[in-house]
C-alpha cells in the first residue's frame, strides 16, 4: 500500500485495541522502535525545531493577519497530530500520509496526500511569487532593474542551492533560524512605522467584528498557522522526540505574540484602509525598502523548509533511500527530483496567472482539513471515542466545526475572487 514503512506496521483496528489496553498514547517517545530509517543520536536539538516552527508558521501569515481582521488556531492539533504518529505503541509512522492511511486507509492516504501537495508546493509557488516581485519592486529604476520573471527564477535559484544539496531538515534547519528573525525584524519595522504614520490616519473605520466576513477572515487565520503538513518531519528531525509538546507550545506562542504584535495595530491604525501584505500600509521610504527586503529574505529561508517537507514525502513514495539503492543513485536520484520539484515551482510561479487566488480556492479546503479537521478526526478514529472525556469531545467537535465553516466560506470567497479576476482580465482585452 501507499506511504508504507519497511516492516509491515498492525491494521488499525489492531492499533486501537492496543490504544484500549494502554489506555495512554506512548508518550517518552524516544523509546519506541522506528522502522525508517532515522537514528535520533544524530539529529538537531530541541531549539532547532523550535526554530523551523517559527519559521514555517510565522512570516506571511503575520503580514496577513491585519488584513484578516479588517475581513473579519491556536489548537493542539499540532501535538495530536504527532502522537498520532505513535498511536499503536510499537512502530512510528513517518508522514501525514502515513497517519491518514492507519486511519482511513488507502483514500485517506491520498487525500491526505493530495492536500500536503498542494499546500507545500502552492505556498512555495506564492512564496517565489512574492520574493520575485519585491525584488522587481525594488529595484525597478536602478541598473539592477530585471523583469519579475528574471528576479523569480534568480529566487528560485537561491532556494535551490539548500534544497537540492541538504538532504534533510536537520540539515535545512539552520536556515529557519535565520528567517524567524527576519520575521521578527519586519515586525518591528511595519508596527514602528505603523505608530509614526498613525497621524495621518484621524478618521480610520473600524469595526468591533464583521460577521458576514469573520468566516473569511477564519481561512487567513487558519492559514497563518498551517505548519502542520511539516510537522512529521520536524519531530524526525528532533534529537528528543519526547520535547515536540514544549516544542510547538513554545513555537506557536512565539507566533501568536508576533501575530497579535503587528494584527492588532495594524487594523487599529489603518481600519478598513489596511493592505496585505502589511508592509504596504505603511509610507514609501527606505522603512518599507527594508521590510520588502527582509520579508524576502524570510520567504527563500522558509522556501527550502517546506520543499523538503514535500520531497521527503516523495522520496518515500518513490523509495529513494539507502534500503532501496546504493549511495550514489540515491543521491543522484534525490538530487534529480528536487531539481524538478524547483523547476515545477518557478515555471508555475512565472507563468500560471491568478495563481494566488487559485491557491486561496485550493487552500481553503487543504489547510482547514490539514490544520483543523484531519488531525482531531485521525486522532479520534486511531485511539477511540468512548475513552475521551466529555470536554475533550466537545472541543475536538468545535475545532471540526471552525475547519468546516472556515473551508466552506474560504471557498466562497476564492471562487468570487477568481470570477472578478477572469472577468477583469477579459474586460481588459
Amino acid at each position: 500500500m501507499l506511504f508504507r514503512s519497511k516492516e509491515k506496521p498492525s491494521t488499525p483496528e489492531a492499533s486501537i485495541k492496543d490504544y484500549a489496553a494502554d489506555e495512554v498514547i506512548v508518550e517518552d517517545q524516544s523509546s519506541v522502535h522506528f522502522d525508517h530509517g532515522i537514528e535520533r543520536k544524530e539529529q538537531g536539538s530541541s531549539f532547532l525545531a523550535y526554530f523551523n516552527v517559527v519559521c514555517v508558521v510565522a512570516g506571511t501569515g503575520a503580514l496577513s493577519l491585519p488584513y484578516a481582521l479588517r475581513q473579519g488556531g491556536w489548537i493542539d492539533t499540532g501535538i495530536i497530530l504527532i502522537r498520532c504518529l505513535y498511536h499503536n505503541g510499537r512502530t512510528r509512522l513517518s508522514s501525514y500520509q502515513e497517519i491518514a492511511n492507519d486511519a482511513f486507509g488507502i483514500v485517506g492516504s491520498w487525500v491526505a496526500f493530495f492536500f500536503t501537495v498542494v499546500i507545500l508546493l502552492g505556498v512555495s509557488v506564492l512564496f517565489m511569487m512574492l520574493s520575485g516581485g519585491n525584488l522587481f519592486a525594488i529595484c525597478q529604476g536602478t541598473s539592477a532593474e530585471l523583469t519579475q520573471p528574471i528576479w523569480t527564477i534568480i529566487c528560485c535559484a537561491a532556494v535551490a542551492v539548500p534544497f537540492v544539496f541538504f538532504r534533510s531538515m536537520k540539515e535545512v534547519g539552520f536556515l529557519s533560524a535565520f528567517g524567524a528573525l527576519a520575521t521578527v525584524i519586519t515586525i518591528l519595522i511595519v508596527l514602528v512605522e505603523s505608530i509614526k504614520d498613525k497621524k495621518n490616519h484621524p478618521d480610520i473605520h473600524t469595526d468591533s467584528v464583521i460577521w458576514d466576513q469573520f468566516p473569511i477572515a477564519l481561512s487567513s487565520i487558519v492559514f497563518s498557522f498551517g505548519g502542520n503538513p511539516v510537522y512529521a518531519h520536524v519531530e524526525a528531525g528532533m534529537r528528543r522526540p519526547q520535547d515536540w509538546s514544549k516544542v510547538v507550545f513554545g513555537g506557536l506562542t512565539t507566533c501568536v505574540f508576533m501575530y497579535l504584535l503587528i494584527a492588532v495595530p495594524g487594523y487599529a491604525i489603518y481600519g478598513d484602509q489596511v493592505a496585505s501584505p502589511a508592509y504596504d500600509s505603511i509610507p514609501d521610504g527606505p522603512s518599507k525598502i527594508a521590510a520588502q527586503i527582509i520579508i524576502t529574505l524570510h520567504v527563500i529561508l522558509a522556501c527550502p523548509i517546506l520543499l523538503t517537507a514535500l520531497s521527503l514525502d516523495l522520496e518515500k513514495m518513490f523509495r529513494i533511500s539507502s534500503f532501496h539503492h546504493s549511495r550514489l543513485v540515491e543521491t543522484c536520484l534525490r538530487m534529480a527530483l528536487r531539481i524538478v520539484l524547483i523547476v515545477i515551482v518557478a515555471a508555475v510561479a512565472i507563468e500560471v496567472p491568478f495563481f494566488g487566488d487559485f491557491l486561496s480556492l485550493l487552500g481553503a479546503f487543504s489547510n482547514c482539513g490539514l490544520v483543523l479537521i484531519f488531525p482531531v478526526a485521525f486522532y479520534l478514529k486511531l485511539t477511540g471515542l468512548r475513552n475521551k472525556p466529555w470536554y475533550e469531545l466537545a472541543v475536538s467537535a468545535l475545532i471540526v466545526i471552525l475547519g468546516i465553516v472556515g473551508l466552506i466560506f474560504g471557498t466562497i470567497s476564492a471562487v468570487r475572487s477568481l470570477i472578478s479576476d477572469f472577468q477583469g482580465d477579459g474586460a481588459s482585452q
